[in-house]
């Protein structure tokens, strides 16, 4: 089986499992996306949500972002870890989108990682759920999961997501990402993989290695 074909396998299998394929952070703009995303490293998505509503209420606009102070950003988004950079990140983030980009979210990776603080992962997300184009979010359920399959090698998120690129189905690539975090929390767990309960056991590399463990 080519990776190819499994990567396809991979995609219908998680279609089955999760119909709805969407992003866990809460926004209503592509600004607040790009912004709960930055928020997200290293901590959950859950704890961004929840700190996500009184940083929107108190920063509503663009132009309330730029105006600052930073020290209320960095108040509000505490509890998210790193606050300080993250807040120094946003903060440098809604300058240059206002001074430089006429205050719209670009709709590329190239541009998007030239602002502060994001990186591929970050305007993956963005490029895929705002702007509907083909899109690869390598975040550590996606890097874990893809390489238990065999769909890509390392750990590294720029390489895996070229590795995918080259194996997924593009334009279902933004939608199999969201489910393989839905499927790390659920069922391929870092720690503890529960292969048997797995809907892609049959053809994972990972969990046909665990199986012959198992019963060797």
């Amino acid at each position: 089986m080519t990776k190819k074909q499994r990567a396809v396998l991979a995609v219908e299998a998680l279609k089955k499992e999760y119909a709805d394929a969407l992003c866990s952070l809460t926004y209503t703009n592509p600004l607040q996306l790009l912004i709960a995303t930055r928020l997200s490293a290293q901590c959950t998505d859950a704890r961004v949500n929840l700190v996500t509503p009184a940083l929107f209420e108190r920063f509503p606009t663009l132009d309330a972002f730029c105006e600052g102070p930073v020290e209320d950003i960095e108040n509000i988004i505490r509890s998210c870890g790193l606050y300080k950079t993250k807040a120094r990140d946003i903060f440098a983030m809604t300058q240059k989108l206002r001074d430089e980009y006429n205050g719209v979210v670009p709709d590329t990776v190239e541009e998007l990682t030239k602002l502060p603080g994001v990186g591929r992962k970050t305007a993956n997300l963005v490029v895929g759920d705002i702007y509907h184009k083909p899109a690869v979010v390598t975040d550590t359920h996606c890097i874990r999961i893809c390489g238990r399959l065999g769909l890509s090698e390392g750990k590294d998120p720029f390489k895996v997501e070229k590795q995918l690129r080259e194996v997924l189905p593009m334009d279902e690539a933004n939608n199999f990402c969201h489910r393989l975090v839905l499927h790390g929390r659920a069922v391929c767990e870092a720690r503890n993989a529960k292969c048997e309960q797995c809907c892609m056991a049959d053809f994972c590399k990972y969990a046909k290695e665990t199986f012959k463990n198992k019963a060797g």
